[in-house]
């Protein structure tokens, strides 16, 4: 039982218990001891929804990394390839079972797809004389994995690429059929806000999917009350930007993948303590300390019971006072601070609309491209792009000191609008920046009022648009919603006959805000302050078909994202 997940008014492991479930019956089909291949890229997704002593359970003896040439060696009935529908991965497939064939012919194949089967993959498969080798050909929907107790991902990496520069909208049909499960295991969401045109399509292919389902609809009670589609190009700033919360610091320095993180293990020794890891460590003290007053077997007893989750969250505390220290070394650097100054004063509208010095010298030190390609796109987007001037120069100056195969990702980062040419003269942003309250001059980072706390003075639009939908409500800024990108738009689903959700005195209302295209941690902690804000009335589920931050973003639309970008 993955306790982290039923912590919220909803339970999320009813998701992740309903995908452990398929993937038994699926393993049960394969008779016999078995090894699993798997492609590299879902090992960090299926460690979330199993364990390897799941697998141990159905006769799992073996596990290897889809590579190309000869498999391992191994004593078992079955090999079961696990991978995503990529020709290129095909192709490997086909010279692992030709190897195998030569050598064991009493083995059983079989290729899981996930999340969906494909014809194309298939057809490869048959190119390459190795279809009728495999047992079974099966799919496996893992469209919505289970991260925290409010927090669903796809782990899409390639979704917003896909979306904005290849006009290639599987993840959009994906996102949709998640959706559609989310809704037979928690109810119909009775209504549909979005933003943008990817969200206007989510929301046509599932009303669609429903009317072709409508005999099979649950009789369950709604969880959710509202489902909020945004498209992650209504707001291009939000992931540029630095992230000042802990986690996104984490993410923006060390990068966390699956859940996990990887840090210099030579740090992790005795550290003084943060203000707020202070006060944790006090009250596990005063916990320790009872022990002197039990005097009954009892509270005894109690108390014992209490002691491994004593001692865990002591450990942990040492964990995390170690990694805030590591943080802190980064964040009070000259350095960062530059760069931080310069990211506030793009998003203040401080000289948009000229050369920027400390990206010039930049360029000069010949520092990481990503960190000059994600600041030269921050003074785009909050110019409502760069005048000419401007722009050729960064370019010339970027193609000279990094190569000229860097002209394939500047395109790619215009296409996607994160870099544009200033087309007229009037700039949107600083209308949408009032008019929606983007900049806090006061933000209160260690008692927070308001969500800009997470950028340290800029609240994360995409948040806002979250925030005003549900008080006082869209329509008190129609104006601002036609500067964005994309139409805006409200549907209603009907709830199956008999079924109306009453609501107790003083219950939240639950939306699930879903990011297409990627959201950060700083957006997911600034929705988490606003479920925990008490007069919000409000709880927020995030999903999203990608967790990341401006770099793993950027590089993600890079054509050479090898060792010269990082």
């Amino acid at each position: 039982m993955a306790a982290h997940l039923s912590y919220g008014r909803v339970n999320l492991n009813i998701l992740r218990e309903a995908a452990r479930k398929e993937l038994r019956e699926f393993l049960d089909k394969c008779a016999g001891s078995k090894a699993i291949v798997w492609d590299e890229y879902l090992t960090g997704p299926f460690g979330l929804i199993a364990q390897y002593s799941l697998l141990k359970e159905h006769e799992v003896e073996k596990m290897f990394t889809l590579k190309s040439g000869k498999l391992p060696s191994a004593d078992v009935k079955n090999i079961i390839f696990f991978v995503r529908p990529r020709l290129e991965l095909m192709d490997i497939i086909a010279e692992n079972v030709f190897s195998e064939d030569k050598m064991h012919s009493s083995r059983d194949f079989h290729i899981l797809f996930v999340p969906r089967r494909s014809m194309l993959c298939e057809q490869r498969l048959k190119e390459q004389g190795v279809l009728a080798s495999f047992v079974n050909i099966d799919e496996y929907i893992l469209d919505l994995i289970p991260y925290d107790g409010d927090l669903l991902s796809m782990e899409y990496e390639s979704a917003f690429r896909e979306c904005y520069l290849e006009n290639d909208q599987t993840s959009l049909y994906h996102t949709a059929k998640g959706l559609m499960t989310l809704q037979a295991l928690y109810g119909t969401i009775p209504q549909i806000y979005g933003k943008g045109d990817c969200a206007r399509h989510v929301a046509n292919m599932m009303l669609r999917m429903k009317r072709e389902f409508a005999g099979s609809q649950n009789q369950i009670l709604p969880v959710f009350d509202t489902l909020l589609l945004l498209d992650r190009n209504i707001d291009l700033l939000t992931p540029l930007a630095t992230q000042l919360t802990y986690e996104g610091l984490i993410d923006e320095i060390y990068g966390i993948t699956n859940g996990y993180v990887k840090l210099p293990p030579e740090k992790f020794a005795q550290k003084k303590q943060g203000a707020a890891l202070s006060k944790k460590a006090k009250i596990i003290s005063a916990a320790f300390e009872e022990r002197h007053n039990a005097k009954t077997v009892g509270e005894i007893k109690q108390f014992v019971s209490q002691l491994p989750h004593m001692q865990a969250a002591r450990s942990s505390l040492a964990n995390h006072t170690s990694i805030a220290e590591l943080i802190k070394d980064i964040t009070t650097s000259e350095a960062f601070f530059e760069n931080l100054t310069v990211e506030q004063e793009f998003m203040t509208g401080v000289d948009t609309d000229k050369v920027n010095t400390y990206i010039e010298d930049c360029i000069a030190q010949k520092d990481p491209l990503i960190k000059i390609l994600r600041l030269m796109c921050m003074q785009s987007v909050c110019n409502n792009g760069l005048k000419q001037k401007v722009f050729e120069y960064y370019k010339r100056e970027i193609l000279q000191t990094y190569g000229y195969e860097h002209i394939l990702t500047l395109n790619n980062l215009e296409k996607a609008s994160l870099l544009k040419l200033q087309t007229s003269s009037r700039n949107n942003y600083p209308t949408i920046r009032k008019t929606l309250k983007l900049w806090m001059e006061d933000a209160n980072e260690q008692n927070p009022n308001d969500i800009s706390y997470v950028y340290s003075g800029y609240a994360p639009l995409s948040v806002r648009l979250t925030q005003v939908l549900a008080r006082p409500g869209w329509r008190s800024i129609e104006e601002v919603l036609k500067l964005l990108p994309g139409p805006h738009f409200e549907e209603r689903q009907q709830l199956p006959a008999g079924l109306h959700k009453k609501r107790q005195q003083g219950e939240n209302r639950t939306t699930l805000v879903f990011f297409l295209g990627g959201v950060s941690y700083a957006e997911i902690a600034a929705l988490r302050f606003l479920s925990q804000m008490e007069d919000s009335g409000m709880e927020y589920i995030i999903a999203t078909t990608k967790l990341l931050n401006g770099t793993t973003w950027i590089k993600s639309l890079m054509d050479r994202p090898e060792s010269q970008i990082s």
